[in-house]
């Protein structure tokens, strides 16, 4: 069946009065809308579903969210009532349709037996993923799209470890979602389901729960912190400034500013466009007002607060963007050095980061003495390492990728924005404590253990048209291996589309260059975007920087030209 064929179907099959039935006639003569709505089934990927909220079978809508729901529980009923009774913690962000998603998968789950826990608002997206561990759950679900663009929404699965649902589990799930014809799950009362005691709603307790434990992660306390430094923080219109005020208000931080523009939930958010915190344009605003108060540390998240991105006052008065390589430095190195002089290191620690991350914070943690071990981009796998490091003995320290995402606790197994700002906002305060800023920490680190430079562009095509680009791109690079780059030899290629040594099977390419240098190419799993990464260390800092450039030029180059 073609994509004109399953939209006639679908128009077909609905009621009449279905909001989204006027949407599609609205659409008749569009082909090439039509095709983007209806040329698959929206993917149940390695992060369950992510797409434009629209009528379609590849959108989120109510009929898909229903299929995959069915489908999860029909999964769930596979392991018996001892599963059932466990149940399934749903949260979600602040995006269109995100609470009449949640409450439309809680009742649906309720109707097959399965008890649902849901929150009375929305939360972020590391307090789903600790609630599932810490209510004992048999699985979670979080409606989301995290930092994606306004017209998205999501729907994230998480299994009973309280990680993202690994390959086997998916795999299980989404067998059963593809039994699932959306028109046919039974439609639902939420009210109804609710009132039969099979749908349970979370008080205030449990958020406080979720801040104690990011509360116990702390390093130093005390007068060992200047409580005073000034700082600012931006939820970018999403769910972040509940938690991230509570956290800061217990820890006792007197100082820091909410940018108020962006304080409150908007699902359009207006303020910033593109809700991303990686992006240094996200900044503006918190820029402005950190130059009123006299900020030293800017702080951003994302709309579920999963992501952590920060900016920081210079020498000469200015703000620096770090990025998500940077900000693990600082992180690693803090977590490490006050582990080590509180008598807690572990002779046993690990930590994980991401294969596109930079090996500079490997180089960190080896002189504490602690293992870096490697993972798969995505918390599914970087946190899914846990159970495994701890079987082997292990202590789980620290977990995180360049993509500004950051894992702190063994106990939230996902990023965590919230514990992240908690960590950086105590690292800048003991240091301001010491008379030094986190900036300067930065510059001693690149000192010690080399001057390395990092660089993480991308590019977005969107659409069945960009889909097949690139693929066009990845093909043509593996056909064409380069055997020079920016004027340096490649001495060594990974290709881990079969998997590389503990590595599992990913659409990922790895270069190797004579000089220590590296690069990798990737396409997104959840966004229409190819993605490269650029890594060097030189010198200085400056020739790190111009290294990089060089590379970059000659790989972006190559893959523009790919049409």
């Amino acid at each position: 069946m073609n994509a004109r064929d399953r939209y006639e179907e679908w128009l077909a099959r609905m009621d009449k009065n279905d909001p989204l039935y006027q949407e599609l006639l609205d659409i008749k003569y569009d082909e090439s809308e039509i095709e983007e709505r209806f040329y698959q089934n929206i993917t149940f990927g390695t992060a369950g579903l992510r797409g434009k909220v629209k009528a379609g079978t590849n959108c989120m809508n109510y009929y898909m969210v229903g299929r995959a729901t069915q489908g999860i529980a029909n999964y769930i009923k596979r392991f018996g009532k001892e599963a059932r009774e466990r149940g399934v913690v749903i949260a979600h962000d602040c995006r269109h349709m995100s609470r009449e998603f949640c409450l439309h998968t809680a009742a649906i789950l309720a109707h097959n037996g399965i008890k649902a826990y849901i929150f009375k608002g929305l939360r972020a997206t590391p307090e789903l993923a600790f609630m599932v561990g810490y209510l004992h759950t048999q699985a979670g679900i979080n409606i989301t799209a995290s930092h994606n663009p306004k017209d998205y929404n999501g729907y994230k699965a998480y299994w009973e470890d309280g990680c993202q649902v690994s390959s086997t589990v998916a795999d299980g799930m989404l067998e059963e979602i593809e039994k699932i014809d959306p028109f046919k799950v039974d439609k639902v009362d939420f009210d109804y389901e609710l009132e039969q005691g099979r749908i349970f709603i979370l008080d205030e307790s449990y958020d406080q729960e979720y801040i104690d434990h990011v509360k116990s992660l702390a390093i130093h306390s005390g007068d060992e912190i200047d409580l005073d430094i000034p700082m600012v923080y931006t939820p970018l219109n999403g769910c972040g400034t509940m938690p991230f005020v509570a956290m800061m208000d217990e820890r006792g931080f007197r100082n820091y500013h909410l940018v108020e523009e962006q304080r409150d939930p908007d699902p359009d958010f207006t303020t910033v466009g593109y809700p991303n915190p990686e992006d240094p344009k996200a900044f503006k605003l918190a820029e402005e007002l950190g130059r009123k108060v006299g900020a030293e540390l800017l702080m951003a998240t994302d709309p579920d607060a999963d992501r952590f991105a920060i900016e920081l006052r210079n020498d000469e008065g200015e703000y620096v963007p770090l990025n998500g390589n940077q900000t693990g430095y600082l992180l690693v190195n803090y977590i490490l050095e006050g582990r080590k002089d509180a008598g807690t290191l572990p002779s046993n620690g690990a930590m994980v980061k991401s294969i596109v991350t930079s090996t500079m914070s490997s180089k960190i943690a080896q002189a504490y003495g602690v293992k870096m071990f490697e993972a798969l981009t995505g918390f599914k796998n970087i946190c899914g390492r846990i159970p495994g490091l701890t079987k082997d003995g292990y202590e789980y320290l620290f977990g995180y990728e360049e993509s500004v995402g950051y894992a702190a606790s063994p106990l939230i197994r996902d990023k965590d924005g919230i514990s992240a700002g908690m960590l950086v906002t105590e690292a800048a305060a003991y240091y301001r404590k010491q008379g030094k800023t986190l900036f300067q920490v930065l510059q001693e680190l690149y000192e010690k253990y080399g001057y390395f430079a990092e660089d993480e562009p991308n590019l977005i095509l969107e659409g069945i048209a960009g889909a097949e680009r690139i693929k066009r791109m990845m093909s043509y690079v593996r056909a064409n291996l380069p055997e020079e780059v920016g004027g340096i030899e490649v001495e060594k290629v990974i290709d881990y589309s079969d998997g590389y040594e503990d590595i599992p099977a990913s659409n990922v390419l790895r270069f190797f260059l004579k000089d220590g240098s590296w690069f990798a190419i990737r396409p997104s799993g959840t966004e229409p975007k190819i993605k490269f990464y650029f890594y060097t260390c030189q010198n200085s800092r400056d020739e790190a920087l111009e290294v990089n450039r060089k590379i970059k030029e000659d790989v972006m180059n190559m893959v523009n030209a790919v049409e």
